[in-house]
């Protein structure tokens, strides 16, 4: 709906958005604006609410919030010919059945700060060495590796 697609327009759902703030912004999503009512038929294409529903829903959200349809196919077929409503409700409880774990793991971490702070530590302890490891090769393979055993200095000496 607008030119724009960043942080700046508030438009962005967070990992880290509490459940009331997610469901805030799906409800006030922009979708459709040929479909003002119920009735009317709606368009899939360009639907952020169906891009979100293409991204993140699973069959088995269809069981546990909307078990009146199979699947998303079923779901934007009634959505296209009219006369479907709850499309945005249902994306809400896809995007909460998804994020509550991610929240519950993130709220963890939060609490054991030190333990971040040591495994962020032993990764880059690690990412050095292994980027020291394939440096090295890439000398070798270049013949660039001057001051190694092989190198520049033995042709001098």
């Amino acid at each position: 709906g607008k030119a724009k697609m960043s942080k700046s327009l508030g438009n962005c759902i967070y990992l880290s958005d509490e459940a009331d703030e997610v469901k805030k912004k799906v409800m006030s999503m922009y979708t459709d604006p040929n479909h003002i009512r119920v009735e009317d038929p709606g368009q899939i294409e360009g639907n952020s609410v169906f891009t979100y529903l293409d991204a993140f829903c699973r069959p088995e959200h269809f069981e546990q919030f909307l078990p009146d349809y199979k699947n998303l196919d079923e779901l934007k077929e009634h959505y296209s010919r009219g006369g479907l409503g709850e499309v945005k409700k249902f994306l809400n409880n896809v995007l909460q059945s998804e994020l509550t774990p991610i929240r519950e793991r993130r709220k963890m971490w939060e609490s054991r700060i030190p333990d971040v702070l040591d495994i962020l530590k032993a990764g880059s302890e690690a990412a050095q060495k292994k980027a020291a490891a394939t440096l090295y090769d890439v000398r070798s393979a270049m013949k660039i590796n001057y001051f190694d055993a092989d190198g520049l200095e033995n042709d001098y000496k």
